[in-house]
């Protein structure tokens, strides 16, 4: 590598900015468990037979080299293009929910273990796991389980594997060559709400114009707007996991939304 310059850190490992002998610009995350580098670098690569992603250059113990992604302002346009580009990678599909890599949200682990039901895979996989883990209230947990226990009945009519990123907040997608581009994914197959709904969470620019266009590629089922606290429950309950409390009143209101579902 010819040159790099310190990006910072993040989950506490180092984020560089390089450019390689050959003259191309690449991003380089340093210091991560193998592990997640290989299930980065895994996810990266099926996401990209569908969608833009930056090219893994290098997965290679705790290092990560990615191609550098020139990023641009957000435009209304290039979140239309966007909303189509996300519809057409959920209706690419997968074998199963999960995946045949292991799991990664930010440093924690998730099981990605193949299942054929999306309300068992998101109760066992997703949602319970992170309630262990989350040291709440036996009050607050109660009312998680409550709420884990309704998947089934809620989670609307079935929908086909969809190929998903699995942590679609609004800093996991670079604007560049007008879309969207995807980075940092915890993919799998999962159902293709859940990646809207975490687009939500924290708020996406242009989030009308992106959803509008995904409706015109790949209507979604009626209801799914009602759906979106069910599908933001594994997000807030990770945040909890990895901040602590800050998170638990955007848990608790939300998993009142899902037992009024």
């Amino acid at each position: 590598m010819r040159s790099t310059e310190d990006l910072g850190s993040s989950h506490g490992w180092r984020l560089r900015r390089g450019v390689l002998d050959d003259g191309r610009e690449v991003f380089v995350k340093d210091g991560a468990p193998p592990p997640l580098i290989a299930s980065e670098a895994a996810g990266l690569r099926w996401l990209g037979e569908a969608i833009a992603v930056p090219e893994v250059v290098e997965a290679d113990g705790d290092r990560l080299v990615l191609s550098w992604v020139a990023e641009e302002p957000p435009t209304a346009a290039a979140a239309e293009r966007f909303g189509r580009d996300l519809a057409r990678l959920h209706l690419a599909g997968a074998p199963a929910f999960g995946a045949p890599w292991p799991g990664f949200i930010a440093e924690l682990p998730m099981d990605n273990s193949p299942a054929d039901d999306w309300p068992v895979f998101y109760a066992a996989r997703r949602v319970l796991p992170f309630l262990r883990r989350a040291r709440l209230s036996s009050g607050d947990a109660g009312l998680v389980e409550r709420a884990v226990e309704r998947f089934a009945e809620v989670a609307g009519p079935p929908e086909p594997v969809a190929r998903i990123h699995g942590d679609l907040w609004s800093g996991n997608v670079l604007w560049s060559g007008g879309t969207g581009v995807l980075v940092d994914p915890a993919a799998h197959g999962g159902h293709r709400e859940t990646d809207l709904a975490m687009l939500a969470l924290f708020g996406a620019p242009f989030l009308d114009r992106v959803l509008g266009a995904y409706q015109e590629e790949a209507p979604l089922a009626d209801g799914w707007r009602d759906r979106v606290p069910l599908h933001q429950l594994h997000p807030l309950l990770v945040h909890v996991v990895l901040y602590g409390g800050t998170y638990r009143s955007s848990l608790m209101r939300t998993v009142s939304q899902v037992l009024a579902l």
